[in-house]
């Protein structure tokens, strides 16, 4: 049961705020708090360490003061900046976080050419009325960030530290 709750909420997480975000520019509160209280609930259950699971927690403050100076700035979305930090609980303070990172920023970079590219081109005329392709073709709105993230969080995921024990326990029994 409890590989289940692992091998399901993170990954809803991470799709729901992706389509979130492409359909409304928002990210829902609900889903980092879904991510944080549900990691704080199942990571003791599988007998992390209390030091381990500090760092987990550590990782996501730190991530937040960052992401938040950066919202502060005009950087970043408020949304994407408390969903990045709730993915850092996950991930853990570890060589883990720096791949979700890295990852989340290149495919961000690879998603922010590819938008100001689709904006500038004729295709954005025919396609941009789409429900799903609408904030794309506007150049009035930010880039649905959330996209990269989810995208870095599901290619990461299988590396966290929850993960690892989830597979490793099925892979036993």
């Amino acid at each position: 049961m409890l590989e289940a709750v692992i091998f399901v909420v993170f990954p809803f997480c991470m799709l729901f705020a992706a389509i979130s975000d492409m359909l409304s520019m928002t990210i829902a509160n609900r889903v980092p708090v879904l991510l944080v209280v549900t990691f704080a609930i199942v990571a003791p259950l599988t007998g992390m360490d209390w030091a381990a699971f500090g760092l987990h927690f550590a990782a996501g403050a730190l991530v937040l003061a960052v992401t938040f100076g950066l919202f502060a700035l005009g950087g970043m979305g408020g949304g994407d900046a408390k969903l990045l930090a709730a993915t850092a609980v996950w991930m853990g303070l570890n060589v883990n976080l720096i791949g979700y990172l890295v990852t989340s920023t290149f495919i961000g970079g690879l998603l922010t050419v590819a938008i100001l590219v689709y904006r500038k081109s004729p295709l954005s005329t025919l396609t941009g009325h789409s429900r799903f392709l609408r904030h794309f073709a506007d150049d009035n709105v930010g880039v649905p960030y959330a996209v990269a993230l989810g995208l870095g969080g599901l290619i990461t995921f299988p590396d966290s530290p929850l993960m690892v024990w989830a597979l490793e326990r099925l892979a036993s029994g």
